[in-house]
């Protein structure tokens, strides 16, 4: 059975054997596009997804909560994310005017399974599922662009 890679906010980045996402149509789609707004409901079914690649766009997804929710949704039990994101740590976060959220290490212990912020502020935060860390690393680049590079296991 193939796995099913989804690459979320792809621009015109076309990974192969993916399906690259984007609102916009880029003008190199080719078959393996979908055009869909993640702002609402994501076009996957409950735990259909083995791998979502999130490379420069979780940034630019107003709701933090909704998307985190929606990736979990999407995932199968053990399936992960691949988030890339320029952290608060960095001129990155704030230098780009399509960025409307703000992220970094901290913001995802509130979606890491076991961790005490998932625990006491799950419930009243609406936050519909857990993630294991499974790597992450922090770097600076060009610029003083902080970003963080953290994958991420489905708990179901």
């Amino acid at each position: 059975m193939e796995q099913v890679k989804v690459n979320i906010g792809c621009a015109d980045t076309m990974e192969p054997g993916y399906i690259n996402v984007d609102v916009f149509r880029p003008h190199n789609a080719d078959s393996s596009f979908l055009q869909a707004d993640l702002t609402g409901t994501w076009p996957w079914a409950d735990s259909s997804v083995d791998h979502i690649r999130a490379h420069d766009i979780i940034e630019h997804m107003v709701d933090k909560v909704h998307t985190m929710n929606e990736i979990h949704r999407v995932l199968k039990p053990g399936g992960t994310v691949d988030i890339f994101v320029p952290t608060t740590d960095g001129r990155g976060a704030d230098q780009d005017p399509t960025h409307v959220s703000y992220w970094n290490r901290n913001s995802f212990l509130y979606h890491t399974h076991e961790d005490a912020h998932y625990r006491r502020f799950k419930d009243s935060m609406g936050l519909k599922g857990a993630f294991l860390v499974m790597s992450e690393e922090e770097k600076e680049w060009p610029v003083k662009v902080w970003k963080l590079r953290i994958v991420l296991s489905a708990v179901k």
